[in-house]
């Protein structure tokens, strides 16, 4: 195993550690913005006013984007494991 193999497996995973992420961080910015602008607006300023929703929509999206995050997981490590024998040869 040579240095660029180590640097593109990290690529790897380090893109698909953004791909995995990514719906569950945008719902909850996108639900924190939503919550922080309603409290500006209303002069409200409880702390766990934003907590309840985002946590509703990120349990939400989990059942939604679950099944696709799990799928880019396994093809990820799926991928790593055919690499395996590249290594020895």
């Amino acid at each position: 195993m040579d240095a660029a193999m180590v640097v593109d497996l990290g690529r790897q995973a380090l893109w698909a550690t953004v791909l995995i992420s990514a719906p569950l961080l945008a719902v909850a910015l996108i639900v924190g913005l939503l919550i922080g602008i309603i409290q500006a607006a209303t002069s409200i300023n409880e702390m766990t006013l934003s907590f309840i929703p985002k946590l509703i929509l990120m349990g939400l999206s989990l059942l939604l984007f679950g099944n696709w995050m799990l799928g880019a997981l396994v093809d990820f490590t799926r991928g790593i494991f055919q690499r395996i024998p590249a290594l020895f040869t």
